[in-house]
């Protein structure tokens, strides 16, 4: 296996990026629609940042984020839930892992470990933040082995079936 981790421009490798996320997160294809253009948008934002993992030449993984800002539509779901817990400063000098994905056939090889700390090893804010679906889940065992805690549970997002969790971790990310 010839695993590469390298930057992504994801505009131009959009369609191969959100293939792994539909097989990855189950996605049908009228919401790999919409997705396509969300993240085509937030590629334009000051800061965002992607990388891709290829092995052989072809995409089995991704990661992208971006300086967190109080008045994306994230931030605005999230914000209300983190300040019960008082957790809210964390919207403040974060990157924010917008999404993180690997193929199944490529899952449990450090792939996604390799992707998310790499992505937040250059960043100038001190602390990243990310959701990730509220269930016991290798992505959520992943996330705690790095250092991200809890700061928010069961969030709701328009239109997802199921709740999230809003974790954070203090930069750089806890090696094993």
């Amino acid at each position: 296996m010839d695993l590469v981790i390298g930057p992504l421009d994801l505009p131009a490798h959009v369609d191969e990026a959100l293939a792994v996320q539909a097989i990855a997160f189950g996605l049908g294809a009228d919401e790999v629609a919409v997705r396509r253009q969300i993240v085509l948008r937030h590629m334009t934002y000051p800061g965002a940042r992607a990388l891709g993992a290829t092995v052989d030449g072809n995409l089995v993984g991704f990661v992208y984020g971006m300086p967190n800002d109080r008045t994306h539509w994230w931030s605005t779901v999230v914000e209300p839930y983190l300040r019960a817990q008082h957790n809210d400063a964390w919207l403040d000098d974060s990157f924010v892992i917008t999404e993180l994905h690997v193929h199944p056939h490529h899952q449990n090889r450090g792939i996604g470990r390799s992707l998310i700390t790499t992505i937040t090893d250059g960043v100038a804010e001190p602390r990243s933040i990310l959701s990730a679906i509220d269930t016991d889940s290798p992505a959520r065992g992943l996330y705690h082995s790095l250092g991200y805690q809890d700061l928010a549970r069961q969030v709701l997002f328009p239109s997802a079936p199921k709740p999230y969790a809003v974790m954070g971790a203090p930069l750089p990310l806890r090696r094993r």
